[in-house]
This record gives structure tokens, C-alpha cells and sequence, in this order.
């Protein structure tokens, strides 16, 4: 996300503590990672109505959708911090430019994603041992989005990665350790809750885009550029609520999820006017609330009136 005078705090300014690791872990993104199991919770609720479903799974899977967006998250500072894409950047703090070792991010990052693997190694003794090819895929994404040689995210792929993981994979995923089944309503609510995750990076990306592009990095901002980028905002916000209205065909509950068009009146007036740097800050705070309003009004709506 892109602006004038770079926001990220100096060294001496810096928290202490576990103040300073909250900050890095981005708490704005973590709807990101609880909306899917919730709503693949819901998904699975209206199959079962909870009779042969698993409280404990989907307590697992919310674990591991935290721990990888925490993780993701550290990793994505590690990497972009010691290859000097964060520097004179606008919006929340990133760690390595702000002076923090390299070091203790990437080994931030590593714990988190071995949090990850160890629930889902319970969850793969619980459920199926075909998860830990799943979780050694969704791991090695989330390292690869900013990290190694090639980084993905640099390519413009990152809409991909979380359209797939922190939509399809988290949603379906939690649908299916709960029941042990996939559902076709839990594929239609993934995309839709993949489709606000993206909606947040491509807001993040417009805010950073001329920074971006004077690094080489060529998100799918840089790719599309300022105007389109713009579009695919609001297209993102559709998908979301087409989703929605796909699965009040089943359960007419789901009709409640387009209660968030609503609240994203506000954003999508901000991203459409033009709105860059510093003012995209309070957009992507805008849109996770967005996702977590969507989350919540899909999942109380399948759960309550399905």
C-alpha cells in the first residue's frame, strides 16, 4: 500500500515485548483466518445440525488458519525486510524495517508455522493422514509467497494464494474435518469468503503499489495497475455477495451475508474516489471489518435459520 511519508515507527519508538510481536503479527489480517472456519463450521452444521460433528476439529483448524496467517505474516516481513522492499513504505509496522533482527522474524515465523503443524498432525490423526500433504502444501505457500529464490508474490500471484488457501482450503477444509465430507455449499461460501481475504490484499497492494513498483515487486497492482486494481476491489466485494445469494438457493439464512455490502459502502466509496497511501490504511481496517461482518451474518444465518 503506497504513500507519501513512510509510517512505520523507528527503532527507538518501537514497543517492547509481546506488544512489539502483536503489532508484527498484523491482528487487522487475523479475520482473515477466523472467518473460514466459522463459516465451513456453519456449512458443516447444516448437514449435521451438529449431531457427528467434531467441536474439537474445528477448534483444531481454527488453530492451524491462525497460526499460518501469523505466520505468513512474520514470514512475509522476514523476507521483504532483508531484500529492502518494506523500506519508505506507508501503513502498520513492519519488523525487520523497523530494526528487528532478521533473525528472531524468521524464527517468529518458523514457530508459528510449526504451531500450525502440530495441530494439523492432530488433526490428521483425528480425521485423515491425507491432511499432512495438504498441510506441507499450504506451509510451503505461505513461505513461497514472499520467501526463496522465486517469490510468487512478486509475480502477482498473491490473490491466488489466498483465494485458494485462506478461502477454499480453510472453509472446505474445516467442513471437512467436522463431517468428514466436502460440500457444495462450503466450496460456494469459500469462494466468497476467499474473495473478501483477496479483496483485503488488493487493498494493501494499491496502498503500496508505486513503492512496489520501484522495487520489482509486480503484485497484481503493479500488473493491473491503479484504475483496474481499483475494479477488482469492488468485483471482489461482489463475488462475496453473489456467494451468498448462490446459497440462500439451499438455505435462505445465507442471505444474511449481504448485510456486509452494506457496511462495505464506506470502503468501496474510498477505493473507487481514489483514495492512496495513508488513506488506504483505514480501508483495509474497514475491510476486514467487511469480512468479519460477512463471516459472522453467513455463519449465524446457516446455523440459525439454514
Amino acid at each position: 500500500m503506497s504513500g507519501s511519508t513512510p509510517t512505520s515507527p523507528t527503532e527507538e519508538a518501537l514497543p517492547s515485548g509481546w506488544r512489539l510481536w502483536m503489532l508484527g503479527a498484523r491482528p487487522r489480517t487475523l479475520p482473515a483466518a477466523v472467518v473460514p472456519v466459522a463459516v465451513g463450521a456453519a456449512a458443516a452444521w447444516t448437514v449435521s445440525d451438529g449431531d457427528d460433528m467434531s467441536l474439537v476439529a474445528v477448534a483444531l483448524a481454527l488453530v492451524v488458519s491462525l497460526a499460518l496467517q501469523v505466520a505468513v505474516n512474520y514470514a512475509n516481513d522476514y523476507s521483504d525486510g532483508v531484500r529492502g522492499t518494506d523500506d519508505d513504505r506507508v501503513g502498520p509496522l513492519r519488523l525487520v524495517a523497523s530494526g528487528v533482527p532478521a533473525h528472531r522474524v524468521r524464527n517468529a515465523a518458523l514457530v508459528a508455522f510449526g504451531v500450525a503443524g502440530v495441530a494439523g498432525l492432530v488433526l490428521a490423526a483425528m480425521v485423515s493422514w491425507w491432511l499432512i500433504a495438504v498441510g506441507v502444501v499450504c506451509i510451503a505457500a505461505g513461505w513461497g509467497y514472499t520467501g526463496g529464490p522465486t517469490p510468487y508474490g512478486y509475480l502477482g500471484l498473491g490473490e491466488v494464494f489466498v483465494f485458494v488457501f485462506f478461502g477454499l482450503v480453510a472453509t472446505v477444509g474445516t467442513t471437512f474435518v467436522a463431517i468428514g465430507e466436502i460440500t457444495t455449499v462450503s466450496v460456494i461460501a469459500g469462494c466468497g469468503v476467499g474473495a473478501l481475504a483477496c479483496a483485503l490484499l488488493v487493498v494493501n497492494n494499491l496502498r503500496d503499489l508505486p513503492r512496489d513498483a520501484q522495487v520489482g515487486k509486480r503484485t497484481l497492482a503493479v500488473r493491473l495497475g491503479d484504475a483496474r486494481t481499483r475494479w477488482l476491489y469492488a468485483t471482489l466485494v461482489l463475488v462475496a455477495a453473489i456467494a451468498a445469494v448462490v446459497i440462500a438457493g439451499w438455505h435462505p439464512g445465507a442471505f444474511a451475508g449481504i448485510v456486509a455490502i452494506l457496511v462495505a459502502r464506506d470502503p468501496l466509496r474510498a477505493v473507487r474516489s481514489g483514495a492512496s497511501g495513508s488513506e488506504l490504511i483505514a480501508v483495509l481496517g474497514s475491510t476486514g471489518r467487511v469480512q468479519l461482518v460477512y463471516g459472522l451474518a453467513l455463519t449465524l444465518g446457516l446455523v440459525l435459520a439454514g
